[in-house]
């Protein structure tokens, strides 16, 4: 018990070791880039970060962060539910499966910016237009997640459930789900990064509020500080949400996954 702690506790220090060594090396060479580029084209981290504390001072990252967390979380939540629904029933259908698929696909290529004017056009400037674009262009990630692991499940353990007369729900729980999460949350997590980023280029031009209208004022006062800062700003609620939400979901979906880490 206590090898298994020691080697638990020495894989995680390692672990943000790693990633702690990784933020060093992008912010050394972020201020190489602003010594060698000026710090009018490419601020610096402490002009940065500077300019990210003149903006909580006033009061105007508080507000950005809830309006654009709210707008991204909103549509990919919406995204997530139907995405998986949909993906688990395209996998467990076959015909339902070739109905979807050049429809998803469809989804896929059509470019941010093309949803964002069609929501704009159709919804107006706010949250609406926003939370749409975010839907739209994160559903088809979660839709492939959710059936490839309904696809490509083990045919071996529903003949054994089969054989045993094992009740559905039991089948479902033990059998296909731990299959099916090792799947969706990848997916999730992808679909993640994509609705952060969506919903700010939303914001650009859909709303007077949130990160990506913190963004289109500091492009008109070109204020290059105050746009990294923003940046800085949407990348840190990134990782918040992923390390804070998804990933302690997964692990908590995933047990199997930490035992086997733990053992070894």
């Amino acid at each position: 018990m206590k090898r298994s702690l020691t080697a638990r506790g020495v894989a995680t220090l390692l672990g943000w070791g790693g990633s702690l060594t990784g933020v060093l090396l992008f912010v050394a060479l972020w201020e190489w880039g602003s010594e060698a580029y000026g710090s009018f084209l490419l601020p610096g981290p402490r002009d940065a970060l500077g300019a990210l504390v003149q903006l909580a001072r006033q009061g105007e990252a508080a507000t950005a962060v809830w309006a654009t967390t709210w707008r991204a979380m909103s549509g990919f939540a919406l995204a997530a539910l139907a995405g998986i629904a949909l993906g688990l029933l395209a996998g467990l259908s076959r015909t339902l499966g070739r109905a979807l698929e050049p429809l998803s696909t469809v989804l896929l290529g059509i470019p941010p910016i093309a949803w964002i004017v069609l929501a704009i056009l159709w919804f107006g400037s706010g949250s609406a237009a926003t939370i749409y674009t975010v839907m739209a262009t994160t559903l088809p990630v979660a839709f492939a997640g959710a059936q490839m692991g309904a696809l490509t499940r083990d045919r071996r353990l529903q003949e054994m459930a089969d054989a045993f007369r094992v009740p559905p729900l039991m089948r479902l729980v033990d059998f296909h789900l731990p299959h099916i999460v090792s799947y969706v949350f990848p997916a999730l997590i992808t679909a993640l990064g994509v609705a952060w980023k969506v919903a700010v280029m939303a914001e650009l031009f859909a709303a007077e509020e949130g990160i990506g209208a913190g963004l289109a004022v500091a492009r008109v006062n070109l204020d290059t500080a105050a746009a990294m800062a923003w940046i800085v700003l949407v990348v840190l609620l990134l990782i918040v949400a992923e390390h804070g939400l998804l990933r302690p979901l997964q692990r908590r979906m995933e047990p199997w996954r930490q035992t086997g880490r733990g053992e070894a």
